[in-house]
């Protein structure tokens, strides 16, 4: 689901299982021009069924929930309806938990110790389609999951609808997804690879479509997948 050309209000659902926290992010979400908050859900099936009647274009997602967690939640929401985007609500940055939302399909993780301005420019910048992770944050996230978890020893794991980079990108794209799996933002793989940054931005989005992720943040966690991250 896109939201209409227009269409500048961004719709929001708040999921916590502690009503106070719950509370308090929905008022301040609620109160920031340009949002509004939709629904609330206290566990992720009732998360899941509130997605799938009202479709939001936003999810604020706690983690630890009674019943289904934020993660499975998370992972059946962006397979059910890929337009809808998630931020996941974590104790700390470099856990589990937070590579786990990523994979499961978030766009975003934030700290609960985050500021009300965060959590608002978050919400303005995932509807927008963009990262809210820094590109570092996330190439170094990954890097220390898979590498503590030993999952980066492993062979890589194809998928029936995710093709190997080097079967379908260019040399040139597969050049791009190396330096954004490294962490370079656009203006840096330009720089490396001599290439403007719209060419750069061109590039990147083909590579989106040609190996079905739908941002920078899991492009990363492909090309580690796949063996394109940095080596420990």
């Amino acid at each position: 689901m896109m939201r209409r050309a227009g269409d500048t209000t961004i719709r929001v659902l708040v999921v916590d299982d502690q009503p106070l926290e719950r509370t308090g992010n929905a008022l301040i979400l609620d109160s920031a021009d340009g949002i509004d908050v939709i629904g609330e859900a206290g566990d992720g099936e009732a998360a899941i069924a509130l997605v799938d009647r009202d479709r939001p274009d936003v999810v604020l997602m706690d983690v630890r929930m009674p019943g289904m967690n934020g993660i499975d939640a998370t992972r059946i929401i962006t397979t059910r309806h890929p337009d809808v985007r998630v931020i996941v609500l974590t104790t700390f940055d470099l856990d589990e938990h937070a590579f786990g939302s990523l994979e499961a399909g978030a766009s975003a993780f934030l700290v609960k110790s985050a500021t009300p301005e965060a959590l608002v420019d978050a919400v303005r910048t995932v509807a927008a389609g963009e990262a809210v992770v820094a590109p570092r944050l996330t190439s170094r996230l990954i890097a220390h999951y898979l590498d503590s978890s030993g999952r980066s020893e492993r062979a890589p794991r194809p998928t029936h609808s995710t093709p190997a980079p080097t079967d379908v990108l260019t040399p040139r794209e597969r050049d791009v997804l190396v330096g954004v799996v490294r962490g370079l933002n656009n203006a840096e793989i330009g720089a490396e690879l001599h290439l403007a940054n719209a060419t750069v931005k061109s590039h990147i989005n083909s590579i989106f479509a040609k190996l079905h992720v739908r941002d920078r943040v899991h492009a990363v966690i492909l090309g580690y997948e796949w063996g394109l991250g940095p080596r420990p």
